[in-house]
């Protein structure tokens, strides 16, 4: 099968920095990288990564063409990725010396996509394949709303979090992935806990404490232990869970499966520095004994 992903690009300014800058304050950095980011395409090497087929829709300025090519070097399949009239995406990443972050982000041709890209992107899509979509793009429910009419299944990772996104993203997925705090935002904008969404699977991120797994009809949530690791950056840590979740869901394992497997490449994952480029692969994964 395949996971259609309709995610961002960025290029990941990472710099680092004592401790994360209180407002006002001015530090100067200890060092900087830059590497391929956006939630998305995060997602789509994860998934790859994981031995997953993964088909990238998006969109990159007139300056892109380099991340194009490193998400194809990553074994993610680019020809659903658009080159537009404006800048690539961009995000400044200041990451502290106990592995916390602060993040800003430019959107540039991610916010640009067009349903009709994603219309013409999705025809070529099979029954039973996943698509998969988070906040930092535009069409995402013209993405997931394409997908539950056509026999996909749909996953929405609320990131960064708006509760009318989800909202909206809600009556079409099969699969949603969110952190605690965001959870506690959805809750508090709906009335529902995660269990009470009307969603199959709600899968909530519990950074060192591991997940929660709440599935339609099940009496208490499951509970998914973490690995323990020093974390050195937990940028990206969430997307590398997220993209091994469906490449595991993809391959027909039990969720269960995926998430323990998706636990031990975020458990790697903040044990690196950067983005893209550093999210483990599947025998690194599994050779795992944390």
């Amino acid at each position: 099968m395949t996971i259609w992903n309709l995610g961002s690009i960025n290029v990941d300014l990472i710099y680092r920095v004592p401790h994360i800058p209180q407002p006002g304050e001015t530090l100067a950095a200890t060092g900087k990288q830059t590497f391929l980011g956006g939630k998305g395409a995060n997602m789509s090497v994860a998934a790859a990564r994981a031995g997953a087929t993964v088909r990238h829709i998006g969109a990159v300025g007139q300056d892109g063409d380099w991340a194009v090519q490193r998400l194809a070097s990553y074994g993610v399949d680019t020809s659903k990725i658009a080159k537009l009239d404006t800048d690539t995406g961009e995000a400044i990443i200041a990451v502290s010396d106990d592995g916390e972050n602060s993040i800003i982000i430019s959107p540039g041709a991610n916010r640009a996509i067009l349903p009709q890209m994603v219309g013409a992107a999705l025809s070529a899509a099979s029954s039973g394949d996943w698509v998969v979509t988070q906040n930092e793009t535009s069409a995402q429910v013209d993405a997931l709303s394409t997908a539950r009419a056509n026999g996909l299944h749909a996953a929405y990772a609320a990131a960064p979090f708006e509760a009318a996104s989800v909202l909206t993203a809600l009556p079409h997925i099969d699969l949603l992935i969110l952190n605690q705090v965001e959870m506690e935002q959805l809750a508090a904008a709906l009335g529902k806990g995660a269990g009470d969404l009307g969603v199959a699977h709600v899968v909530v991120t519990l950074g060192a404490e591991g997940s929660d797994l709440y599935s339609a009809g099940a009496p208490a949530a499951v509970r998914f232990p973490a690995h323990k690791v020093t974390p050195i950056d937990t940028t990206g840590a969430g997307d590398t869970f997220t993209g091994y979740l469906l490449a595991g869901l993809d391959r027909g394992e039990p969720i269960e499966t995926a998430l323990n497997r998706a636990g031990k490449a975020a458990a790697i994952m903040v044990t690196r520095l950067g983005t893209a480029d550093v999210i483990p692969t599947l025998a690194e994964v599994d050779a795992f004994e944390g």
